[in-house]
């Protein structure tokens, strides 16, 4: 018993030492913004910016379709904040049990959905809710990606008639 101490290690630290490994690990990964999943939540996160702010420099509030979109665009923009943050700072990591691929192909894909439906809302009420050539139909129409070819213009007191 007299020989217990000799063969005792003890290793000690202090709370501060602790806080600061915790602080290193949320060093940003540059090298996934090189990659190509980075690449591509990078231009989500643009366009997804470019979709909200056409339709909320319009009075969206007044149509239901524009509602839709903005909800879609601004909702879907905020997850790919989140998810872009994840892998950024590899949180995804520290997460092992979750399925990430799993989770960013389901949010992908709903996201495909829900963008397609607020695409046709929104191409669909573009010529309803503007006048042809006034700047809120072109952000509309800007927003929603729809290249308006030349069509014959239907005469709307016709077809009260």
């Amino acid at each position: 018993m007299a020989e217990f101490p000799s063969k005792v290690s003890t290793r000690t630290s202090s709370p501060a030492q602790g806080a600061g490994a915790s602080v290193s690990a949320l060093r940003p990964d540059l090298g996934f913004v090189r990659s190509r999943l980075g690449a591509l939540m990078l231009l989500q996160l643009v366009l997804g910016l470019l979709v909200w702010a056409l339709i909320a420099d319009t009075p969206y509030h007044l149509y239901p379709a524009y509602g839709w979109v903005m909800f879609v665009a601004v909702f879907l923009w905020l997850v790919t904040i989140v998810l872009f943050i994840f892998y950024l700072f590899q949180l995804h990591m520290k997460l092992y049990m979750v399925p990430w691929p799993l989770v960013l192909m389901i949010f992908n894909i709903s996201a495909t959905v829900l963008y397609i439906t607020a695409f046709i809302a929104c191409s669909a009420a573009v010529d309803l809710t503007s006048l042809r050539g006034t700047r809120p139909y072109n952000q509309r129409a800007a927003a929603s990606v729809l290249v308006t070819s030349r069509r014959p213009q239907l005469d709307r007191r016709r077809c009260l008639l």
